[in-house]
This record gives structure tokens, C-alpha cells and sequence, in this order.
């Protein structure tokens, strides 16, 4: 097979032989695959693929066709157009993943949408409903709002009923997120002027969550997920958390074990893939490169000011 391989930090395509997929899990013939920060930082050296994960091939999530399976998988899995998350190893042309991790396409979405949903609003469900206990009436804060996963969650929360303030580095992007569904959007240092939030969701890091912190609501929430650009320290008014009687905590997918994914994708199915069905929830979509042109690829997802995912298109 053709993948996208980490060699001495660079990037380059290269022939591979694919694993053998497990009793319970499938080849994908992959159609498009998702770029994410983490492939970025597992590029740079960092956040390397889980044990039992290709160590060498990037990539979170990808979509394409069930083209084998493990003997304990049901045929009739074989031939269906579906995306899903892994450990590593999307950004080829085939993939392994566990049967129980899929996720089936709705018929009108391109392959392009498909090969960005997983990641993003896997994790940022897991984040807002599971993490957060986001429920119909909630006021959510999110950071970064212009990004895969940020504008998953402005369109996850707005689904679900809550009022949604959208935060971004500039106002670029803002007519963009308000048709997602954000109530209101704002640049950063405007965070301190809002009204009390009930949940924050935190994809920058400490410079936003260091002015979020003063506009929690009582009881609120704050769920980590992110420090893209913000830093991973800061400093806490205990006294504020006590006052406030805040939870603050945070949470990572790539890690999980087989069935705490499962469990979440399976969570995922039955809230969110009615409302992609219907078309209430979508992909937005920056650019797509070829997977032959992945070293680009990666060089402007790199770059600020993007709006929506960066996809990988494979050619079979």
C-alpha cells in the first residue's frame, strides 16, 4: 500500500505492507483521511502512536470503503462507506481499524466531509456531553472556534439546545460560525466582557483559559482538550474555584482503550448521525490535497487563520 510516512521528521510517501487485520476488525480502502494536530506534533516528535498502532504512518481518522474484514466481523460490513478514528496509520490507502469503531457515511456526503468527521466530533461530543454534561439551556464558552474540532462543538452545542459563544483569534471567521449555529462570536480579549458561561470548552490553552476562568457561571465546567496555541501553565484562584464550586478537568481520545472508544462512538451514532443525515451538522472544509502531496498538506495546516479541516484525498 501507499502511505504517508514519518521519516527523520520529514514526510514521504512510501510502499508498505498493510498488518493483518484482527478477528474483530477491517480494512478500509480509504477515501480521504483527515489532518489533525496531532499528526503535527507526532511530525515534530511528539504524541507518538499508541502501542499496537502504525508507529511511522500519521493520521486520526479517515473514510472510505470496507474492503476485508477479521473472521469474527459480520459480512455484511464488506462494501460499506464508512469513516472512523484510530491510533495512527489513516493517511494510506488502506487502513486496519476495530469493526466497532465505524461509523456509516450518509449517502450525500463526499468523501472530502467524510474523511474530516470522525476526529473532530467524536471528540468534541465526548468533550461537551460525556466531559461536560452539556444539556438544552446551557451557556458554552468554546476557544478556537475556527478549527476542526471547534466547529464541531459551536454546531454539537447549538444541536443540543445550548446558547454558544464562539471565541477566535480575529473576526475572519465569525459570519462563517454564526451559520454553524454560534449566538455570538468574539475575539479573545473581549472573553471577560460576556455573560457567566456554564460550560467552557478549552481548545487554546492557558491565555484563553486564564479570562475564561473569571466568567464562570456557578457550578460550571471546564473541559481541556487543547493548548494549540495558548500554553499548557497557568496560574489558579483556588478561592474562585471553591467560590464557584467549578469542576475543571480534561480528556484525550487517542489513548483510550478499545471499548472506552467504542463506547464513545457508539454515543456518537446515536445523537449525531441523524442530524449528519439530515444535514444539521456538517464539515467544513479549508482545502484537500492529494496524499501524494502531504508534505504541502501539512505546511498549511501549519499556517493560522484556516477555517475548517484539511483532508488527505486518496487516489486507489
Amino acid at each position: 500500500m501507499r502511505a504517508v510516512e514519518i521519516h527523520e521528521g520529514t514526510l514521504r510517501i512510501a510502499d508498505l505492507d498493510l498488518a493483518a487485520p484482527g478477528p474483530n476488525d477491517v480494512v478500509v480502502a480509504v477515501q480521504a483521511a483527515g489532518i489533525n494536530g496531532a499528526d503535527l506534533l507526532q511530525l515534530q516528535g511528539f504524541y507518538p502512536a499508541p502501542s499496537g498502532w502504525p508507529a511511522k504512518i500519521p493520521g486520526l481518522e479517515m473514510a472510505g470503503i470496507v474492503s476485508g474484514a477479521g473472521d469474527q466481523v459480520h459480512e455484511a460490513l464488506l462494501g460499506r462507506r464508512v469513516c472512523g478514528i484510530v491510533g495512527g496509520g489513516a493517511q494510506a490507502t488502506y487502513c486496519v481499524i476495530p469493526a466497532e469503531h465505524l461509523i456509516s457515511i450518509p449517502e450525500h456526503v463526499s468523501w472530502n466531509e467524510a474523511g474530516g468527521f470522525a476526529e473532530a466530533f467524536i471528540t468534541a461530543h465526548d468533550a461537551l456531553v460525556t466531559q461536560g454534561h452539556l444539556h438544552d439551556g446551557m451557556r458554552v464558552l468554546i476557544s478556537g472556534a475556527s478549527g476542526g474540532v471547534g466547529s464541531a462543538a459551536v454546531q454539537i452545542a447549538h444541536v443540543l439546545g445550548a446558547h454558544v459563544t464562539a471565541v477566535t483569534r480575529s473576526t475572519e471567521h465569525h459570519d462563517a460560525l454564526k451559520s454553524l449555529g454560534a449566538d455570538v462570536t468574539i475575539v479573545l480579549d473581549d472573553v471577560v466582557d460576556i455573560e457567566p458561561v456554564d460550560l467552557v470548552l478549552e481548545l487554546v490553552g492557558a491565555r484563553h483559559l486564564t479570562l475564561a476562568m473569571n466568567v464562570l457561571a456557578p457550578f460550571a465546567r471546564v473541559v481541556t482538550i487543547g493548548v494549540s496555541s495558548g500554553g499548557a501553565h497557568l496560574d489558579i484562584d483556588l478561592h474562585m474555584i471553591m467560590s464557584k464550586r467549578a469542576t475543571v478537568t480534561g480528556s484525550t481520545l487517542r489513548s483510550r482503550s478499545r471499548d472506552e472508544k467504542a463506547e464513545v462512538i457508539k454515543r456518537v451514532s446515536e445523537t449525531l448521525l441523524p442530524r449528519w443525515n439530515s444535514g444539521d451538522v456538517k464539515v467544513p472544509l479549508a482545502r484537500s490535497f492529494a496524499l501524494e502531496d502531504a508534505p504541502a498538506a501539512y505546511e498549511y495546516f501549519a499556517r493560522p487563520g484556516k477555517f475548517g479541516k484539511v483532508i488527505l484525498r486518496v487516489d486507489q
